[in-house]
Parts: structure tokens; C-alpha cells; sequence
């Protein structure tokens, strides 16, 4: 009963670390000051943050990939100093997602 009782307080734990998965990013950035973050939302989910430091709009175009699925393709123009979040749900639980980043400047 004990290990049993053990087992059910580690559950939570164990779910929360599996919507953590690896994101490899390929950016190609052609000349635009763009820095971007990465991070897994949920199990199905992950998320990238984009920010413009150039003095010039970039035009960015992220695809989301994990392989099975379709990719989710997420396009976005931003000003010089402005920032955008590109999602990508998918329906099956993400082992491992590549996200290729392309930005030129707009």
C-alpha cells in the first residue's frame, strides 16, 4: 500500500517531465538581426519566440516539424524592436521537434 501511495505522489512529477522534448532550430537569418528562444508548452506544443534587434523589418517563416504530422508552417512580419510567439500544435505527443527558421528582411 505504501509503494502503491509512493507511486501515485511521483505521477504528477513524471507527467510534467514528459512535456519537456528536445527542439533543434535551423536558422537561416540572410542578413537580419533576429534573435529567437524555443520551449515545449505541453506534451503536443511548442512555442518560439522571435525578436527583431535589426533597424529593418524582417519577414520570418518558421515550420514546425516533427515528423509524422503535417508541418505546421507560421508566418510573421515584424517591425524593427517588435517581437512575435509562433506556435505549433500537433495532435500526437512530440518526442523530438525541428523548427527551420527563414527571415529576410521585408
Amino acid at each position: 500500500m505504501k509503494r502503491f501511495l509512493c507511486g501515485l505522489a511521483l505521477l504528477p512529477c513524471a507527467a510534467a517531465m514528459a512535456a519537456f522534448f528536445p527542439i533543434d532550430v535551423t536558422p537561416q537569418l540572410n542578413g537580419v538581426d533576429v534573435s529567437y528562444e524555443t520551449t515545449s508548452l505541453t506534451f503536443n506544443s511548442g512555442v518560439m519566440a522571435l525578436t527583431n534587434r535589426g533597424s529593418n523589418a524582417a519577414a520570418c517563416k518558421a515550420v514546425f516539424n516533427i515528423g509524422p504530422d503535417t508541418p505546421r508552417v507560421r508566418k510573421v512580419t515584424l517591425a524593427p524592436g517588435k517581437s512575435a510567439t509562433l506556435t505549433g500544435n500537433f495532435k500526437s505527443q512530440i518526442i523530438r521537434m525541428r523548427i527551420e527558421l527563414t527571415c529576410n528582411p521585408a
